[in-house]
């Protein structure tokens, strides 16, 4: 009989994982000189040394790890700042590869142990251990019973994007028990699921859900970190998001419960798309924390300013830049993307300032290795991916490969610009109804590049947008300074909520020629969370650090005629080609032309050249057709009075009011000329 072999330590996959039997563990560092491993019992802290590497891989078995075990690390190696170097043995760190996380920074506990370095003096080492203040990863059990689950993979065509956030969502809804109210399992209650399929939408965007970080100046303030732009776990879902019966336990509950949510939206036809940051991490700066990264291999994960590496170089806004360029840091995100594919059956990303990600030497690279990484990788090709094609020291609009959608902010300007009646921007706000082909064509992308919207998490909500002039945000502790400056349009002359029945009718049809602009436009249209409900932040544009009633959804004051509208248009677009064309239209007549569009001037005259910049111009018709269906004119009136259009002859039955923002609006038997009053729009159809 041969002898039994033990089975031996392997440097891949990293993080924890089951070898016959024994829990392994690899990380990767090149400058550290001893990993431990610290497992706990309660507060009693048992440290393993992994005694194997490979290559930059330390590795190891963990025989005190089972599933349930809470565990850190530490590293221990050369701390010298100045040439980019951060390590400290003190400080207990989380495991990049962490599948969840349980607890939070104590920082009014010890505000100086999360720190490697001295507050008083950033450029001297702390010996402060930071383990009685820290969170603790979790070793999971990665088995569910997915029950045949399977992703609905919606074409972008039919695509319609809903932007919210796991707790505001539910955190107030009545029909939601309320234990599980803002959490994964609320989400997935069906009175939530029914408020998705009712209303049309496809696919559900979340704010970030990888584990983040509360920032201490914001509990200091008596905030906290709403939106959770602050990551810190790149495989966690996040902990508070979870349940108390899915956390009674502390064995990562949170883990089965997002993989429950996931199940939910799959069983009603609803994809779930995450909004990822591996931009950046809540680590900071050169006077942040280190929590993790930094103090495993600095170099390695972060980009440092060359010739000056104590510090770090921002593309973000945040304080540091992940390390595109270094294959620690992009493995760390492939395997990140793949983890949540395979694993917990996400169906695409919306990637935070995702320029960034494509600076490997500095400058945004259309070739990138991370770019390239994606593009070849057979888990991700199936799965939906956006990119927020700017970070703050460039917009990219356009700029991204084939095979990715973007968001486009020019629509959301060009947009809310001409409902504003701004001078000379018919041609452009033309541009972005067609779907950008000023943006896309040259590049032989299609208008399902374009992710449009006119309203997002980080800004008004649509009836803020539409109820004042400037912002209010004084209530995040910053002298209103925080946030866009202003509005730049002007709302009936009134600030806020008004009594005033003009003023109100105003702005409720400038909700939805906002709406249906967005919904009636080629591309992929993103609603955010609540518009259709008619929810206010109360005049503030930044609400990150609103954790409160300022950003969750009040259920008890649902604009039901709005809803009512949402729902009449996404129904239109689901059922009628003419309305969501999957390449840009032609005119008429072009040869293997799948859809057609007419664009007139209100007199029925096509656009010579000088009109696009007419000053004056506030009014433009659009006739989109599809071989063998319904055809439909778009008449929109930005002006501030009535506009007479010269309607086109209809393509198949005599036109019909479709939609309009005018509540008067009327068509009766055939028509050849409409009065659309002043800043409205109408929608005729012309069945087949």
């Amino acid at each position: 009989m041969p002898e039994s072999v033990s089975p031996r330590s392997l440097p891949y996959p990293l993080g924890f994982s089951l070898i016959e039997g024994r829990y392994n563990f690899a990380l990767y560092s090149e400058t550290a000189d001893a990993v431990f491993v610290s497992t706990f019992d309660g507060e009693e802290e048992t440290r393993t040394r992994l005694e194997e590497r490979t290559g930059h891989v330390f590795h190891g078995f963990v025989d005190a790890a089972r599933v349930g075990t809470h565990y850190g690390i530490r590293v221990e190696g050369e701390w010298n700042p100045e040439a980019g170097l951060r390590h400290n043995v003190n400080k207990l760190l989380l495991d990049p590869h962490a599948t969840a996380i349980v607890g939070g920074y104590d920082w009014a506990a010890d505000n100086q142990a999360p720190f490697g370095h001295d507050l008083v003096e950033p450029a001297s080492f702390d010996a402060t251990d930071s383990a009685p203040v820290s969170p603790r990863c979790v070793i999971t059990d990665p088995s569910f019973d997915w029950e045949g689950d399977r992703a609905p993979r919606t074409p972008f065509a039919r695509t319609v994007v809903y932007e919210t956030h796991v707790k505001g969502f539910t955190k107030l809804h009545p029909d939601v028990p309320e234990e599980i109210r803002g959490t994964y399992a609320g989400l997935a209650h069906p009175a939530a699921l029914q408020h998705f399929t009712d209303l049309g939408v496809t696919a559900v965007e979340l704010l970030p859900v990888h584990q983040f970080v509360q920032d201490s100046h914001l509990e200091e303030k008596g905030l906290r970190n709403y939106w959770g732009y602050n990551s810190i776990g790149f495989f966690a879902p996040h902990e508070e998001y979870a349940s108390e019966a899915a956390l009674a336990a502390g064995d990562g509950g949170q883990v089965a419960e997002f993989k429950q949510m996931v199940k939910a939206f799959h069983a009603a036809g609803l994809e779930v798309i995450l909004d990822v940051v591996y931009n950046h991490t809540a680590e900071g700066n050169d006077l942040g924390p280190t929590l993790s990264f930094k103090g495993i291999d600095n170099v390695a994960y972060y980009r440092l300013v060359e010739g000056d590496e104590a510090h770090y170089f921002d593309t973000t806004g945040t304080g540091n830049s992940l390390n595109v360029g270094h294959p620690a840091a992009l493995g760390l995100i492939m395997d990140s993307l793949r983890y949540w594919v395979t694993e917990m059956h996400v169906d695409g990303f919306r990637f935070d300032l995702a320029t960034t990600l494509t600076r490997q030497g500095g400058d945004a690279e259309l070739h990138s290795a991370f770019l390239t990484l994606i593009q070849q990788d057979p888990v991700l090709a199936p799965v939906k991916m956006i990119a927020e094609p700017w970070d703050t020291a460039g917009y990219q609009v356009g700029g991204f490969p084939a095979g990715w959608s973007e968001w486009n902010g020019k629509f959301r300007d060009d947009v809310r610009d001409f409902w504003n009646g701004t001078d000379a921007v018919l041609g452009t706000v033309s541009q972005r109804i067609l779907g950008s082909p000023d943006v896309y064509e040259a590049s032989r992308r299609s208008p399902l590049s374009s992710v449009n919207f006119v309203t997002a998490h980080d800004g008004f909500t649509l009836h803020d947008l539409t109820s004042y002039n400037d912002k209010h945000n004084a209530a995040n502790g910053e002298d209103n300074n925080d946030g866009e400056s202003d509005n730049k349009s002007s709302n009936g002359g009134a600030e806020g909520p008004t009594d005033d029945a003009a003023v109100n009718e105003r702005r409720d049809r400038k909700r939805r020629n906002l709406l249906a602009t967005l919904l009636l436009s080629a591309g992929v249209p993103m609603l955010l969370g609540g518009d259709e409900l008619g929810r206010t932040q109360g005049g503030n544009n930044n609400a990150y650090c609103q954790d409160d009633e300022i950003s969750w959804f009040d259920w008890s004051a649902v604009d039901e005629s709005l809803l009512s509208f949402t729902t009449t248009l996404l129904e239109l677009r689901a059922a009628h080609p003419a309305l969501r064309p999957v390449w840009f239209r032609q005119g008429p007549g072009v040869e293997g032309a799948q859809d057609a569009v007419l664009t007139l001037r209100a007199d029925g005259e096509g656009f010579a050249d000088e009109d696009w910049d007419n000053p004056d111009a506030r009014s433009i018709a659009f006739v989109f057709t599809h071989p063998g269906a319904d055809s439909f004119a778009l008449l929109l009136n930005a002006a501030e009075n009535g506009v007479e259009f010269a309607v086109p002859a209809a393509p198949g039955s005599e036109w019909e009011l479709a939609a309009s923002s005018d509540d008067g609006q009327q068509v009766e038997g055939p028509v050849t000329t409409l009065i659309v009053r002043d800043g409205s729009f109408t929608l005729l159809r012309s069945r087949a």
